[in-house]
């Protein structure tokens, strides 16, 4: 997966393609939360009418990243501390219950498979480049979802995928320099513990893992403040 969730590439409509040049330049922080978007100048930047631009912007507001306000426009949705906290008690249910599932599911192929995408997080890490950093971390859990096989897991994750995909990327870029490194190697444990079999062990790993970017979030953000990077 990508940290684009719109539809398939072949199946796309100009509005499709529109909402992914927009939904890409939240999450890589290039509209930081709270920033305005401007359809005329998203129009030109994209080359398209403003008619793409609007419907592209009522997609980005059903994934909630994006909110529109009468007779003010569109702006990216902002992290504060009430939502941080909503969405983390949220992620923390469903990941929880896609590593029992996973685990139920079990394979070496599947351990190999995380492994690989790992062992690519901690040379993004290393190398700095937090955009391969953030897009390996989207497909670390997309994985994880997948393996789970669970339909209806899928279903609701796919309603909060851009929500989630929000969360991470603020976690990433909430990083201090020398943070990148251990965040990816988080991942290993969060693997190994998945991989012992062991459920309590997982799904505290889990918990583990999403409270470490919640309270990153959390210290980029003031009392009833909200995200300004």
């Amino acid at each position: 997966m990508t940290p684009e969730s719109g539809a398939d590439d072949g199946l796309k409509t100009l509005p499709d393609h529109v909402a992914d040049y927009i939904r890409g330049a939240v999450l890589d922080g290039t509209y930081p939360p709270g920033a305005r978007l401007i359809e005329r100048k998203i129009a030109s930047d994209v080359g398209v009418s403003h008619i793409p631009v609007r419907e592209a912007l009522a997609m980005l507001a059903e994934e909630g990243l994006v909110e529109r306000l009468p007779h003010r426009g569109a702006r990216v949705v902002s992290m504060d501390v009430r939502k941080l906290g909503e969405l983390s008690k949220l992620r923390l249910l469903l990941e929880q219950f896609v590593v029992e599932c996973a685990q139920a599911n079990w394979t070496p192929q599947f351990r190999e498979e995380l492994g690989a995408i790992v062992a690519e997080m901690v040379g993004a890490a290393r190398s700095q480049r937090r955009d391969a950093l953030f897009a390996l971390d989207v497909q670390f859990h997309q994985r994880l979802w997948e393996m789970a096989d669970n339909s209806i897991l899928l279903e609701v994750v796919s309603e909060l995928r851009g929500r989630i995909n929000y969360f991470l990327s603020i976690a990433i870029r909430a990083l201090g320099p020398d943070e990148s490194l251990e965040h990816a190697e988080s991942h290993m444990h969060l693997l190994e513990a998945i991989d012992s079999g062991d459920r309590q062990k997982a799904t505290s790993a889990m918990a583990d893992h999403i409270e470490a970017a919640t309270t990153r979030i959390d210290a980029t953000l003031g009392p009833n403040q909200e995200t300004t990077h």
